[in-house]
């Protein structure tokens, strides 16, 4: 179960009672919903007549997969100028513009979509947006024709190298906001029982592959955001179909892997900083880690306060990042090789530190930031767009 709190005060709106809930603490009196509302409504009604396009709508020719299944290639794998029929090799930070991206776009498209659609429906319970975001979700994940395939097999793949690998797990990352939609969209008339069965099979089944696939169990042992993101769509998906024993086993891996291994005494985490694009993957590695933390959460635990011995948290986390996300120039490191002027945005992890203390600061940092980023790269790295949809 969710947060029950009395910071968001949505009047008048019963759905807010019935939503599904996630617990955090209540020191900032900030009514989100009535922050969102306005802008929510906007991107809903921007996208409410937008049809539906899955990844059917495009093949890569160099994947192993049939129609139904994702497919994506290795961001920072090129052509070797030394063999150029060879295997590709990596430079990293440096992304490829031509390997096969549409799938990655039409579910850009779709989450953006879905999302904004969800969360209107929440703050207004108008019906219009929850039959909009039903006519996207039976097209992923229902319609036999449309429909994307269980599994990421064919992801992240290296041309002339291998056809899929479980760095791939890291490209659904977004549908962790998703499932989190899908349980508010259970309050609507839209979501018939029929197809909140049918699309809780989806994800009960991409749970099981996420967990005994190669790639899915390759992917769960990384000790980098990679990692971080693995869990974040296994406790999502395990608290849409109701799977407690998920739900435990994502706890124990933040609370004994995630944040004794990868934050350092400061609230930095290491490995992303030894990355090309430090400023970029701390961003969304904390944004990824906190997300998880409040999912995670529950009446008498709550992970985003949840400290180590020596004081590591997600609030240590958010204390190291906030100031350089204020104040762009105080990085003490090179910028990032890439997309450095396109940082940072409305990031989650902001407004998920400020519920939980009395940081103002945050707060206020988070309200002057982009919600609605139009880069790709950096849609493609903000997997919460909504928090709306993971807070009551």
């Amino acid at each position: 179960m969710r947060l029950k709190t009395r910071l968001f005060t949505i009047i008048g709106l019963i759905l807010v009672a019935k939503a599904p809930q996630i617990h955090a603490s209540e020191s900032v009196k900030f009514d989100l919903a009535a922050y969102e509302r306005p802008r929510l409504i906007q991107e809903a009604e921007s996208v409410i007549s937008l049809e539906p396009k899955t990844i059917v709508a495009a093949a890569n020719p160099r994947s192993a997969g049939g129609i139904h299944d994702w497919s994506s290639e290795g961001d920072y794998w090129w052509p070797n100028p030394k063999n150029p029929n060879g295997p590709y090799i990596q430079r990293d930070g440096m992304t490829n513009p031509d390997n096969f991206i549409a799938h990655r776009q039409f579910m850009l498209a779709f989450v953006r979509a879905f999302d904004a659609l969800a969360a209107a429906y929440k703050v207004t319970a108008d019906e219009r947006y929850a039959e909009a975001a039903v006519k996207h979700l039976r097209a992923w994940f229902i319609n036999p024709a449309t429909k994307m395939a269980p599994n990421l097999n064919y992801a992240q793949a290296i041309h002339n190298k291998v056809a899929g690998r479980g760095t791939g797990v890291i490209d659904t990352v977004h549908f962790a906001e998703v499932a989190l939609g899908i349980e508010v969209l259970r309050h609507s008339k839209a979501l018939t029982a029929e197809d909140d069965k049918a699309v809780t099979q989806w994800f009960k089944d991409y749970l099981v592959w996420l967990q005994t696939s190669p790639n899915g169990t390759e992917e769960e042992q990384t000790l980098n955001n990679h990692g971080t993101c693995w869990v974040l769509q296994a406790a999502s998906f395990a608290h849409l179909v109701n799977d407690q024993v998920v739900l435990a086993k994502c706890r124990t891996r933040f609370k004994q892997d995630l944040l004794p291994n990868q934050m350092a005494a400061n609230g930095s985490f290491p490995r992303e900083l030894a990355r090309t694009k430090p400023y970029g993957y701390s961003i969304f590695n904390l944004d990824v880690m906190t997300s998880l933390a409040m999912v995670l959460s529950t009446p008498s635990e709550n992970l985003m306060t949840y400290t180590l011995s020596d004081g590591r948290s997600m609030l240590k986390g958010v204390a190291f990042l906030a100031p350089y996300v204020a104040d762009k120039t105080k990085w003490p490191k090179k910028p990032d090789v890439m997309y450095w002027n396109d940082w940072p945005v409305r990031e989650p992890f902001l407004i998920f530190g400020a519920l939980n203390t009395d940081n103002a600061t945050w707060l206020d940092t988070w309200k002057k930031l982009d919600p609605d980023p139009t880069v790709e790269e950096i849609r493609r790295n903000l997997p919460v767009r909504q928090p709306i949809l993971w807070v009551n």
